[in-house]
């Protein structure tokens, strides 16, 4: 686990570092880098919304599921009503990974840091 972790890492930095160069223009003396620069932190940008997105709405629908079963298990004439509040609220949540998605397809297909600078 720690060892990919690792080489994810290693490769977000490294995309972060040689995003430059895929943009140079070999025949142009001064080469402005600004906009490989934002592509690159927009790939890890997005690439980080993505991860704590789903991190975050894992752990909260583990534990959704976590207490619905439990109530289930003590009362088991209420499954019906759980059932019902458990999806409402799985659905809550599911909707936290959609927005984390949103954000990451913007900032990698209608990137508005991009038009700011000029690019």
């Amino acid at each position: 686990m720690k060892k990919s972790l690792l080489y994810t890492m290693l490769v977000m930095l490294l995309t972060v570092a040689f995003a430059p160069f895929a943009y140079a223009a070999p025949e142009a003396a001064a080469v402005d880098y600004t906009k490989a620069i934002v592509v690159g932190l927009s790939v890890f940008g997005a690439g980080f919304a993505i991860a704590l997105g789903t991190i975050g709405t894992g752990l909260g629908m583990g534990n959704g599921l976590n207490g619905a079963t439990n109530a289930v298990g003590r009362n088991p004439e209420a499954q019906g009503k759980v059932l019902l509040t458990m999806m409402v609220g799985l659905a809550m949540i599911e909707s936290l990974a959609i927005y984390a998605l949103v954000v990451a397809l913007i900032l990698l297909y209608a990137n508005p840091l991009l038009k700011v600078i000029g690019a």
